[in-house]
């Protein structure tokens, strides 16, 4: 939630209310209960927030203006590490703990090493401004604990040129290419393996251990998660999806279901309620059945609960929804 966190701030400061962005891109207001959400939804987000906007260098701000200490887990790691090498090794082991759209590679060279950023994105193709916020947050951070005086030696996406070339010089002040084989830059290794001011090794060591068993308790309860998701999808056309019959399809008793669920704050109804939601999402959005039957088939008795679940869901009726969907593409 670091990131939507991230986009909403950034939207604010230009005058845009976050209800009003959540509206845009769909959603309720409940979903930033969340405590993580599915890569499209982000990209609905940043797709919104330049919607709403109409900046070209939307993402560049958004990234330049990260505080590490968002990142829950990872963020102490980054602002006590020895060198700033160590701090982006720490991304790499931990990315689950900030995104799960996408991964850092290092490629180290004699004098340099290219800092490539590897997006992951679900059925929608991202917004380039979530490659351009996230080449910008690596070096705003880099400056925070190096010195204002960092400077990538080049930096490169391999997406078009979508804002003034100035406002890329402002927030990386090097050589920015478009269009190329990858998105990174390019850092010399004396600045990676200069030590950091800050350092310090007793915290780094507690950050490590708290952030291995925050993505061991990740590992464990997306596990489990994607066990009953992947049943409970299989389950709804024919019947509405019960915790018993959950237990018995995975070969646990009903107690032991529950007591794993309970260990990894996973909710029956709230799994339940996301398979529903995706579900109806896409066949709104990418089939032409009625939408009463759409509601149906998801084990709504009424359409009028199944348009007040849509509602709750995204902020709009099904009927809007498709024609909103309908737009974007």
């Amino acid at each position: 939630m670091a990131w939507v966190e991230t986009v909403l701030t950034a939207a604010e400061r230009q005058g845009v209310a976050r209800m009003q962005l959540l509206a845009q891109a769909g959603m309720a207001g409940a979903e930033l209960e969340r405590e993580r959400w599915p890569i499209d939804h982000i990209t609905r987000l940043w797709r919104a927030a330049v919607q709403c906007t109409q900046d070209a260098g939307f993402g560049l701000k958004a990234g330049a203006a990260v505080e590490p200490a968002r990142f829950q887990g990872v963020g102490g790691i980054l602002q006590a590490a020895p060198t700033l090498r160590e701090a982006l090794a720490a991304v790499q082991k931990y990315q689950r703990l900030i995104s799960d759209g996408g991964r850092f590679q290092l490629l180290a060279g004699d004098v340099a090493t290219w800092v490539i950023y590897h997006p992951r994105q679900g059925q929608l193709a991202f917004s380039p401004h979530q490659i351009e916020a996230v080449l910008a947050a690596v070096v705003a951070f880099a400056r925070r604990v190096a010195g204002p005086g960092l400077r990538p030696q080049r930096v490169q996406f391999s997406q078009a040129q979508i804002g003034p070339l100035a406002g890329y010089r402002a927030v990386f002040a090097c050589p920015v290419a478009f269009e190329q084989a990858f998105s990174g830059l390019l850092l010399a290794n004396a600045q990676l393996d200069a030590p950091l001011p800050q350092a310090n090794v007793r915290r780094v060591r507690e950050h490590h251990r708290h952030a291995a068993r925050q993505l061991a308790g990740l590992g464990q309860g997306a596990a489990l998660a994607q066990e009953l998701r992947a049943w409970m999808a299989s389950e709804l056309p024919q019947r509405v999806p019960a915790r018993a019959a959950a237990a018995q399809a995975l070969g646990l008793s009903e107690r032991t279901l529950a007591r794993r669920m309970q260990a990894q704050q996973l909710s029956f109804s709230g799994l339940l309620d996301g398979v529903r939601r995706d579900a109806a999402l896409h066949a709104v959005a990418h089939t032409p059945q009625a939408l009463a039957d759409i509601g149906q088939r998801l084990g709504f008795a009424e359409p009028s609960v199944f348009w007040r679940a849509f509602r709750r869901w995204t902020g709009c009726t099904p009927a809007q929804w498709r024609a909103r969907h309908d737009k974007e593409i």
